[in-house]
């Protein structure tokens, strides 16, 4: 972060903005869209942040499209075909020139998920910026942990790491041998976390029938993550835990509904 920048972020209703120090760079299908030393990071709903670029950061070509979109924090936006070489992103960029946040104007938002790949300094990132205010510690733990689900035990452990995530409730990973595996059943599902990586799924199948998408597994985390590689984890939202044999009150989050997107249990 931009010392600058840093002692007062500008807000405006739930819009936070604050300059970046990291060197961020967007490609579509292997060619540079943008590049930025600079770049702005925006708080447009709380949980994360989006990149915004200076206009002349903008490697590509920005084509309108006549639409405009409009947020009631941000204003008016054209929207833009980003086109480089061959390659072309349908609205995939927006310019607020009129809004009423002075400091987006002369900014260009460029969409996460049209690019094909994004850079914080020279590391990939995934699924959106990292914000720099979610911290993510794993502790190691000899804490009982024990998860039911329809009353019936699904692993039972004294051997848990904890991972505490800002903004979310503790999840448990537990070794997968401390796991009745034989009521666990695969899953299509995969989800992305730029902080942790790609997570895997299973089902749990009791008596009382299928409970979709329960558990699950990073094989290969980010190096950041690596104390979770392999362990298996249970939303706390959706089954009994009982943490040094008291039940935990299952927390309220947007995981409490039925998981559906590509965000991942940290997003």
């Amino acid at each position: 972060m931009a010392e600058t920048e840093v002692a007062a972020p500008a807000t405006r209703g739930r819009v936070r903005t604050e300059v970046s120090s990291k060197h961020v760079r967007a490609y579509l299908k292997g060619m540079l869209v943008a590049d930025s030393y600079h770049p702005i990071l925006v708080w447009e709903n709380p949980s994360y942040p989006a990149y915004y670029f200076p206009a002349e950061d903008v490697r590509a070509d920005l084509v309108p499209t006549g639409q405009v979109e409009h947020s009631p924090s941000r204003g008016d936006a054209q929207l833009f075909d980003v086109r480089v070489g061959d390659a072309t992103a349908p609205g995939a960029a927006r310019q607020f020139a009129d809004s009423p946040l002075e400091q987006l104007r002369d900014l260009v938002r460029i969409d996460w998920g049209s690019m094909t790949d994004w850079f914080e300094e020279d590391e990939p990132v995934y699924t959106h910026p990292r914000d720099p205010y979610t911290r993510v510690d794993i502790l190691a733990s000899s804490r009982h942990v024990r998860v039911e689900v329809d009353g019936v035990t699904l692993a039972d452990s004294r051997s848990p790491r904890i991972l505490f995530e800002t903004g979310l409730p503790p999840r448990f990973y537990i070794p997968i041998t401390d796991t009745r595996m034989e009521m666990l059943r695969p899953s299509s599902t995969e989800t992305h976390c730029p902080y942790k990586g790609t997570a895997t799924y299973w089902s749990v199948e009791t008596e009382a029938g299928l409970h979709e998408d329960l558990v699950w597994i990073y094989r290969s985390p980010l190096p950041e993550s690596q104390k979770i590689q392999g362990l298996a984890c249970f939303y706390n939202e959706k089954v009994d835990i009982y943490l040094d044999d008291v039940l935990q009150e299952r927390p309220r989050t947007k995981f409490s509904r039925p998981v559906r997107s590509a965000a991942g249990p940290t997003d």
